[in-house]
């Protein structure tokens, strides 16, 4: 079974010309799981573009120095990136220049003219994410897949984009542990719409937990009404809990596709066929492994 192409076939059956791919934390998975969409779209003629919300594909990690994995692009591959960034090659073909400033150059818009590494860095706003997209779509990308982070998300995602989660176990103390960051993430993104036939209350700016349970215990029946899912300031056990025992809601959902799982950690590793059950049964939500090439 070819992972990338069960998971472009969720995505395009959600109609998404963008697809984001968020974690639980880090080393989760998801620039494996971006790179097997890619490929998927590149082999469905698809013109792919991949653009991040940080750093991403870089050989080493800037904290601990481990190796990670790379971006190998193939030719005809759109790309977006900081100057600072693009490969000291002579295979790629630059077609556009953003006035999106990072830390290492303005971030270019190009295409890969023979296999080369990349390292993609990405816009530090969410403005400036929906702007690279758009250049991605200007060059003819059929599908704009980020690299990308929780609290960004919505800021692109609301329209035309699919979300798939990357469950990791870094970070995390007991499977236990892994399964419930991965329903509460995938709980939180999956926030229902609120019905405005029934007594509401909308929140502006971020929900904060005290906020949420002050609101709860004024009217239990109301719905707490956030902008879009990313704005409940938490994650977790604590937003499981708001979730009992509060009617959140959301006015701008979200569409998550799918999630997938990374087994192995650098301080643990777990069954990967459990992980797999576990978190379909935890979240509803179809899951699959790149790494195994396996589906629950």
């Amino acid at each position: 079974m070819h992972v990338g192409t069960r998971l472009l076939e969720l995505i395009r059956l959600r109609g998404a010309r963008t697809v984001f791919v968020v974690g639980t934390g880090k080393n989760a998975g998801k620039t494996v799981v971006a790179r097997a969409i890619l490929g998927a779209a590149r082999e469905a003629s698809l013109q792919p573009g991949i653009c991040s919300i940080g750093r991403d594909g870089e050989s080493e990690d800037v904290i601990d120095g481990r190796a990670k994995p790379r971006y190998l692009l193939a030719p005809g591959t759109l790309a977006a990136t900081a100057r600072g960034a693009l490969p000291r090659t002579p295979a790629v073909e630059i077609l556009d220049r953003t006035a999106i400033g990072t830390s290492v150059g303005e971030i270019f818009i190009c295409r890969s003219r023979g296999f080369a590494a990349f390292e993609i860095v990405g816009p530090p706003a969410a403005s400036g994410v929906r702007e690279v997209v758009q250049a991605l779509r200007a060059q003819g990308a059929g599908l704009v897949i980020v690299d990308g982070a929780v609290d960004r998300v919505a800021a692109v995602a609301v329209e035309d984009g699919a979300i798939i989660i990357a469950v990791g176990v870094h970070g995390r103390e007991s499977f236990d542990e892994v399964v419930l960051a991965g329903r509460a993430l995938a709980a939180k993104l999956m926030l229902p719409v609120y019905d405005p036939r029934q007594p509401v209350v909308h929140v502006r700016g971020a929900l904060l937990p005290e906020i949420a349970l002050a609101l709860a215990a004024e009217d239990p029946e109301r719905q707490i009404v956030v902008e879009d899912p990313t704005r409940v300031a938490a994650g977790g056990r604590t937003f499981l809990g708001l979730l009992e025992r509060a009617r959140l809601r959301t006015a701008r959902p979200l569409s998550v596709a799918a999630l997938t799982v990374n087994a192995v950690g650098r301080e643990r590793a777990y069954d990967p066929q459990e992980m797999l059950q576990c978190l379909a049964a935890a979240t509803g939500l179809p899951a699959f492994d790149v790494f195994a090439a396996a589906a629950a």
